[in-house]
């Protein structure tokens, strides 16, 4: 039996198998570019841009500076791409993935440690690191859900908690043109690279 295609080629001239990636086939212009593309809140969201999952990402950044500010630049690093594999699989709104099941989570896990371990990160982030990086997260879900996708914040907070306001400080929303956010997100990664030396 044939078995059915799981790669995609990349604009880079990579092949990336979706099922089993391996480091070797991730590039950050293909992340970038992928990222930039893929809106979050499946579109739903107020703007003459579509809020991306680039755009998201380097806010979480910001964010997981602001929580853990003594944070080595590896750590700043798995913050921006803690989204990822969304640049091949997309994004799905949380509901959606509890219904899909482990499959889709086996997928994405196979997919962020292989490009952890493509910029020097390990394969599996230690957990004081995964809850900082999940605070700013849902931090940056609560500012999104109220400014841009139509949430009241009573609302936000009941789904996504209670925001701390001393760490989102000045930040707000951006919306911008994808080749502007995938320009800053590569821009962030490299800076970041050279950081870690």
């Amino acid at each position: 039996m044939k078995s059915r295609r799981a790669w995609q080629r990349m604009l880079s001239g990579r092949r990336l198998d979706l099922l089993d990636p391996t480091p070797m086939d991730v590039e950050i212009e293909d992340i970038a570019h992928g990222l930039a593309f893929v809106a979050r809140w499946n579109g739903q969201t107020k703007g003459d841009f579509p809020y991306s999952v680039a755009e998201h990402s380097l806010l979480v950044e910001t964010l997981f500076s602001r929580i853990a500010p003594r944070s080595p630049a590896k750590w700043r690093l798995a913050a921006l791409l803690h989204d990822a594999p969304e640049y091949v699989i997309g994004d799905m709104i949380s509901p959606v993935k509890a219904a899909v099941g482990p499959g889709y989570e086996e997928l994405d896990a196979r997919l962020a440690s292989a490009i952890r371990i493509r910029f020097g990160l390990p394969a599996s982030l230690p957990d004081t690191v995964k809850r900082n990086i999940k605070k700013a997260d849902r931090l940056s879900a609560w500012m999104e859900a109220t400014e841009i996708a139509g949430f009241s914040k009573s609302e936000a907070t009941k789904f996504f908690g209670k925001p701390s306001m001393d760490t989102v400080g000045d930040l707000a929303i951006r919306l911008r043109a994808p080749r502007d956010v995938r320009a800053e997100f590569t821009a962030r990664h490299n800076a970041l690279l050279k950081e870690m030396g």
